[in-house]
């Protein structure tokens, strides 16, 4: 558990979560989310069509019991990254967004982050991370690299310029001062 306090994650309900799905994917801080136009039913159709996606999940993240985080995970071997990059077995993609609040706590974001890779890596079949943030997001790269991922290289996607970066199971533990 964070210091912040407990974290929990449900699957995201695309019709019951559009709203506040819709406030948080259009608030200016989320610009990286790249659904700053996007109104409500875009929202519903898009994480219908991930809820409907055989490789691609989207949860609600919680903290004390209040939602405060959006995380993705996919594989990347049939979603996001087919082609750009020679897939492992045990790679699992993943986004989060932490929702925008006037009221920050320190260390929430990283508390959000730790948390989503815990949640990654109690799956035993999970060996990596692998992530693709625009390359301009220069604090979600501060972000994933104080969790342990490595940037590997620039690649070209369809919408944006990317950082493709991956974290290992060592590579997280040891970033928490954890031995393995």
């Amino acid at each position: 558990m964070s210091a912040i306090g407990p974290f929990t994650v449900r699957p995201l309900d695309p019709l019951k979560d559009a709203e506040l799905l819709h406030r948080w994917v259009t608030h200016p801080k989320a610009a990286f989310w790249m659904m700053q136009d996007a109104t409500l039913p875009d929202v519903e159709r898009e994480y219908m069509r991930i809820a409907a996606h055989e490789h691609h999940h989207a949860y609600l993240g919680l903290h004390d019991g209040e939602p405060a985080f959006l995380m993705e995970k996919y594989d990347p071997r049939y979603v996001e990254l087919v082609g750009l990059y020679e897939p492992e077995p045990g790679d699992v993609g993943m986004h989060f967004l932490v929702a925008p609040t006037d009221r920050p706590v320190h260390g929430f974001t990283r508390a959000v982050i730790t948390a989503v890779m815990e949640e990654l890596f109690a799956d035993p079949a999970t060996r990596r991370v692998v992530v693709e943030p625009d390359v301009g997001n220069k604090a979600v790269h501060a972000m994933n690299e104080a969790v342990g991922f490595v940037p590997e290289r620039e690649i070209d996607k369809p919408e944006k310029r990317a950082l493709l970066s991956f974290c290992t199971r060592e590579q997280f533990e040891a970033a928490r001062g954890v031995s393995v």
